[in-house]
């Protein structure tokens, strides 16, 4: 009698489907539970933005003072950057069988780099000659106080090509790790993961251990990332309350016209390359909200690295492209960046009546094609390089950079986004071209089918 008791009918295939469908409804009220507006992340961070511009506005005092919030979440995330990078290269290259593949895809990935940069500093050059904002400004260079911009001249030098060579080389193996440089790391991630392959069996066990420091390692990103709304509160409170509205209404041409640019670029450049790649830029951007608005707040592309690099292999992309086209687009692939001194530089001129010709302006555009890739791995990197191509050139007074110092963190609220985009898409594009990307699974994570959600 007891075996025909409903709670002991035993048939496997039935407890599978019950069990099934016991683990569908559990899932489906956690899912409803997490679309709750006010549990999400980029939810928190919009609502943390908008207190910290009142603050910023009604009480500048107080509002710069939350400077440290900001600075506090910055230094967290970037403490992680270096052993993820690490773990992710390695664990990704040593699980690879054919290692030639690695050169193969670091080459695409470089060259996919250059052409969106030079494509990025043309639409840059294009865009200010045809804007024109700073036409009638009229600087006097005299009454220009230079003297707040020499401390970012330290960092301004331009050792060419060869110097930014020999830099990826680090000084001793624990000192990129040290020094935050992203190049260096990926250099020594690499040649660990090399080493790793040709051990071969007897290497497995270190493999493992990666893996699961690696797993480690973006548990620790989850829990900070609780503190995003805060760094966003304290960094957007600093920059409102310090700088307040009174640069953005002097230099409001420039500023404009820059944001301008950088959705030109996006809609413009990236949106075709997107659909072309068979995905959505509009829903790629919703898919990494939350990483866009943490580094229009913090202005900096590093506090995202490793979400964005968690997110990527969640939308299909393999593992090892991942790890390589990402560190790698942090040094070479900064189109944000790349707008931002393209269009900066000839503004310096215009304020300055200094006249540039077309080959003046061809000779700029291979010196920002070099002084680009250094904008890595430097705090405040982008005004540093702006410092040094202005030093290197010759032509455009040095003394006229401090005309845009007050203005560098609202323009680069455009700058970083556009940054994390760019390597967004790039790391999507060389998966495809690399036959490395689960397309179908690209499209349900896009369009946002809970099955297809991935985990972390």
């Amino acid at each position: 009698m007891d075996a025909c008791h409903p709670s002991r009918f035993t048939y496997p295939w039935h407890r599978r489907i019950l069990l099934q469908l016991k683990t569908e409804k559990i899932l489906a009220n956690d899912r409803t539970r997490a679309k709750r507006w006010y549990t999400t992340l980029w939810m928190q961070v919009l609502l943390a933005m908008v207190l910290g511009i009142v603050l910023g506005r009604f009480d500048p005092r107080l509002g710069t003072r939350m400077e440290p919030l900001g600075d506090a979440f910055i230094k967290a995330i970037r403490m992680l950057i270096a052993p993820i990078i690490f773990c992710t290269v390695v664990h990704g290259i040593a699980r690879m069988v054919n290692v030639a593949r690695v050169g193969r895809v670091a080459l695409k990935a470089i060259v996919y780099f250059e052409v969106l940069t030079t494509i990025a500093l043309v639409i840059g050059l294009t865009a200010v000659n045809l804007w024109r904002p700073g036409r009638g400004m009229n600087v006097d260079l005299a009454q220009v106080d230079a003297s707040a911009v020499q401390p970012y001249l330290v960092h301004a030098h331009n050792g060419g090509i060869t110097q930014f060579l020999t830099n990826i080389i680090p000084s001793t193996f624990v000192g990129a790790f040290t020094d935050g440089n992203v190049l260096q790391i990926l250099l020594i991630s690499v040649l660990c993961a090399f080493a790793l392959t040709h051990v071969g069996e007897r290497g497995k066990p270190v493999v493992d251990f990666i893996e699961a420091a690696s797993r480690m390692l973006f548990s620790v990103v989850g829990i900070v990332m609780w503190a995003a709304p805060l760094g966003a509160f304290g960094a957007i409170a600093f920059t409102v309350g310090k700088f307040g509205t009174g640069s953005l209404v002097s230099l409001g041409k420039l500023l404009g016209g820059f944001y301008i640019t950088c959705l030109i670029f996006v809609f413009g450049v990236l949106w075709p390359i997107a659909h072309w790649c068979g995905f959505s830029i509009f829903k790629l951007i919703r898919y990494i909200r939350e990483e866009l608005l943490i580094v229009l707040a913090t202005t900096s592309s590093e506090t995202v690295l490793p979400q964005l690099m968690e997110k990527l292999e969640g939308l299909g992309c393999e593992e090892t492209i991942v790890g390589l086209v990402i560190p790698t687009g942090y040094s070479f692939n900064l189109d944000g960046t790349c707008l931002y001194l393209a269009t900066t530089a000839v503004f310096l001129a215009q304020a300055t009546n200094t006249h540039l010709g077309l080959w003046q302006q061809l000779g700029l555009l291979a010196v920002l094609l070099l002084s680009s890739k250094g904008a890595a791995g430097v705090a405040g990197a982008a005004f540093v390089v702006l410092a040094a191509t202005i030093a290197s050139t010759g032509t455009i007074p040095l003394a006229s950079v401090a005309l845009v110092l007050g203005i560098h963190r609202l323009m680069s609220e455009g700058l970083t986004p556009t940054n994390v985009i760019g390597n967004a898409v790039a790391t999507i594009v060389v998966a495809k071209w690399e036959r490395a990307l689960d397309e179908g699974r690209l499209r349900a994570v896009l369009e946002g089918r809970p099955e297809a959600a991935p985990q972390g």
